[in-house]
């Protein structure tokens, strides 16, 4: 589902700060979000290092009905790998490491070790393979992995292209970056972690995970499939600094704000992490809109989903960490930055119409494109249409019409024509058409 489902981080923005923030309107957003049951999550907004606003909604647990609040903490997926990015940049400063020396000392069976730099690792040019996307990745990523066994792993898969020719994101290249501060530093990942960024910024809810703790005020991750159902652990020991941190959002701005005033590693090196080349920074990507840009990460991890970014001209920071969705982040995102500055936003309607088991059937099959690579296979159960991709889990699909299709939590809508044999998948703003086989 990750190859379909990205986290667009697509802001409008054209005018200037307005003093007044839209309160009632984000607050109008997650009472529809909550009454709906769509939503479940925590948002924390600041501005010249002063939270504006914050909101969480949902349960940390739906089974021992504990709620979500401010306080609660979410594993954070990839925006680890800013925090890891940071990490390398430090290690620089103390001369512990050089952004251009090869990683074949600390992995001399990897495929172009003696080619492949740090900083091709930092900015995913190393072409290294992802072990996500192995077809057997979700048959043992519950599991502890050995350290041996990971590299093993990463070295196992095919190069993808030669270091340093493209960029191409890949996991794999944060887990060797993580080995290897813990090579530099002799101490785990978690340890350094903690020494170097968590404790001097005070950043009392960010931390490497671990097996997930509702007593420690953590969430449990949900997917949505007509009710919230509980989500696998991944274990902490395969994403380590690529996507194993727990924070919630007012750390994160915390730690982005700090970032980027030259308090984590300095403004030369900030800069090299904003550099972007193909599409990706240093543990940073880059989202510009009209003449401003904005910098941050998303992230992605069982069923928690996060993004982080931060506005350096108006000094403005927003997280978001989810535990469940069924309504894009994406779109919580546009009605915030709606409410601070002050442009239109559409609410979402959540009503739906009743489909028979009959018109279902004629769109059911296995649907490619030539626009992108992909395969959707649309099928029925009970009288729910889902689809899937892959390699990568089903999702439920919510009828809007007789022939048109919803999933709110990626902001996809599929259009059918059983005649033509075709569906149009439309999402983020782009069509997209796809072919029965």
């Amino acid at each position: 589902m990750k190859k379909i489902i990205t986290c667009l981080f697509a802001l409008v923005i054209t005018s200037a700060f307005s003093q007044t923030f839209n309160t009632k309107r984000l607050d109008s957003l997650f009472l529809l979000l909550e009454k709906n049951n769509k939503y479940m999550g925590s948002i924390a907004i600041s501005e010249n290092g002063k939270t504006i606003y914050t909101k969480s909604i949902g349960f940390d647990d739906i089974t021992a009905s504990k709620k979500s609040s401010i306080n609660t903490k979410y594993r954070i997926g990839s925006i680890s790998k800013t925090f890891t990015a940071s990490l390398i940049f430090k290690a620089v400063e103390e001369n512990k490491i050089n952004l251009n020396q090869t990683i074949d000392r600390y992995f001399p069976t990897i495929k172009n070790a003696k080619t492949i730099t740090v900083s091709n690792l930092l900015n995913h040019r190393s072409g290294i393979h992802d072990f996500t996307n192995d077809p057997d990745y979700l048959k043992w990523n519950t599991q502890p992995q050995s350290k041996a066994k990971m590299i093993e792993r990463i070295t196992a898969g095919d190069i993808v292209f030669e270091p340093n020719t493209k960029g191409k994101y890949s996991n794999s290249n944060y887990i060797l970056l993580s080995f290897i501060l813990e090579d530099i530093y002799k101490k785990s990942y978690g340890e350094i972690l903690s020494q170097k960024i968590t404790k001097p910024l005070k950043l009392k809810n960010t931390y490497l995970g671990g097996k997930i703790s509702i007593e420690n005020n953590e969430s449990y991750s949900y997917s949505l499939a007509g009710k919230w159902e509980k989500e696998s652990e991944t274990d902490i020991s395969i994403p380590l600094g690529a996507g194993g941190i727990v924070s919630n959002p007012t750390d994160l701005n915390l730690f982005i704000e700090n970032l980027f005033a030259g308090k984590i590693v300095s403004i030369e090196h900030l800069n090299e992490m904003k550099t972007i080349k193909d599409k990706y920074g240093m543990g940073i990507l880059e989202f510009p809109y009209f003449e401003r840009k904005s910098y941050g990460h998303n992230g992605a991890i069982d069923s928690f989903r996060s993004i982080a970014g931060y506005f350096p001209s108006e000094k403005l920071a927003l997280a978001i960490t989810s535990n469940g969705m069924g309504y894009d982040n994406n779109s919580i995102l546009l009605c915030a930055f709606s409410s601070y500055f002050h442009k239109p936003f559409v609410m979402p309607n959540f009503n739906t119409v009743s489909i028979t088991a009959e018109t279902l059937e004629q769109y059911l099959g296995t649907y490619a494109s030539l626009q992108i690579p992909i395969k959707i296979t649309i099928s029925k159960k009970e009288n729910t249409m889902t689809a899937q991709t892959a390699g990568q889990p089903s999702f439920s699909l919510e009828p809007t019409a007789a022939n048109i299709f919803k999933f709110d939590a990626a902001g996809i809508v599929m259009e059918f024509n059983a005649e033509k044999k075709e569906m149009i998948l439309k999402q983020g703003g782009k069509e997209f058409l796809f072919k029965k086989e």
